[in-house]
């Protein structure tokens, strides 16, 4: 049996399933108990029924993005475990670039063929660990933040502008785009050419129109004031930087 079939295999299935199970029966209880404080409130049900019906509509087309994350993930690691990440904790911008770079530092391709035993513990390993350090540090002082959310900053305190964890988060964002822009840009130029060497230039068509989509999704947030497309947005950048990719391959 290979790697990649004891990674869907029903043993795996099982252990993700329990777990992603046990997040949606959390995820219901929260829900009814957030039903129940609506009405204790005194909230119109007819409201509060729109509601949910409006997040639940506007939560179908941004998930699509989480599905193209499951299926890019599955040939190399298997369905049950990309399923459990992206369902529980697992961002799609996230779980997709440190699966590549982790793959890359054990000189592995990210492929079901090229997958070991060691490479996916290690893999799935990193992913895991670098993710959940926002769980601990919102265990330990997210009373103190949110006491301080809730209280009313003093006048000598008021910032213009964003904070430093916008403009650390925004800075964070731009060496990593700029770190695989770079390398595909490397990439580029070590094929030695445009046309003789068609795959070295794909991914900096891909991030070409990626952005140009992204950028498009936000023009018509922001000045068309069209603010339901916001959740679209990166499924729908997904989409086409992926048909980009299909159309160049071809």
């Amino acid at each position: 049996m290979s790697v990649l079939q004891q990674l869907n295999s029903g043993t795996m299935y099982l252990i993700c399933g329990v777990i992603v199970a046990f997040v949606a029966l959390v995820s219901g209880v929260f829900l009814i108990r957030a039903w129940r404080a609506g009405i204790a409130l005194g909230m119109d049900k007819a409201r509060m029924k729109r509601a949910m019906t409006a997040s639940a509509t506007f939560s179908v087309l941004p998930s699509v993005g989480i599905l193209l994350g499951v299926i890019a993930l599955s040939g190399s690691l298997g369905i049950p475990w990309p399923w459990l990440r992206l369902s529980v904790i697992g961002a799609l911008h996230y779980e997709t670039q440190v699966a590549q770079a982790a793959a890359e530092q054990l000189g592995l391709q990210l492929s079901g063929e090229a997958m070991t035993a060691g490479g996916f513990s290690t893999i799935a390993l990193l992913m895991s660990v670098c993710i959940m350090w926002g769980m601990i540090l919102m265990t330990v002082f997210g009373k103190r933040y949110l006491a301080r959310l809730s209280g009313k900053p003093k006048p000598s305190a008021e910032k213009k502008g964003p904070g430093f964890a916008d403009a650390a988060m925004t800075a964070m964002f731009v060496g990593m785009v700029s770190a695989y822009i770079g390398s595909y840009i490397g990439g580029f130029v070590s094929g030695n050419g445009l046309f003789l060497f068609r795959g070295s230039w794909t991914p900096l068509a891909v991030a070409a129109v990626a952005a140009l989509a992204m950028a498009g999704f936000t023009w018509l947030t922001e000045k068309k004031h069209m603010e339901w497309l916001e959740g679209f947005s990166i499924a729908g950048s997904m989409l086409l930087g992926m048909l980009t990719a299909v159309l160049i391959g071809g």
